[in-house]
């Protein structure tokens, strides 16, 4: 990913990823964004419409698990990261949401997402 590009503030922090995240949401923002970006090859805007989903809610529960069990906060996201990579879409969420069958979990919706905001702003 290029670091030198600016990381897209959350455009909802009372729910979604920075909502859920509370008091780490300021330093647990740019660490997932980058983390998933890089994970995920997709743009950083794409990873800011998943974080501010319902999705990116359910990504911040994982991150919240990692924390909970004791690892520091880079830990857990890059565990809840490389969790979500290594599940694949079923066909029933296929069927749901359109995403191929086989793909990352992780990839497939943040590509989801970032479609559903298009569509959304058309």
């Amino acid at each position: 990913m290029d670091t030198s590009k600016q990381i897209p503030a959350p455009t909802v922090t009372d729910w979604g990823y920075w909502g859920t995240m509370q008091d780490h949401a300021e330093a647990a923002w740019s660490i997932a964004m980058t983390a998933i970006s890089d994970a995920t090859n997709q743009p950083l805007e794409s990873v800011c419409a998943f974080l501010d989903s319902r999705h990116g809610r359910h990504f911040a529960d994982d991150v919240h698990n990692g924390l909970f069990a004791g690892a520091k906060l880079q830990d857990a996201i890059e565990h809840a990261t490389q969790r979500w990579m290594g599940w694949t879409i079923g066909r029933q969420t296929s069927k749901q949401y359109g995403i191929p069958k086989g793909m990352p979990y992780l990839t497939g919706f943040v590509i989801h997402c970032e479609i559903m905001k298009e569509s959304l702003s058309e």
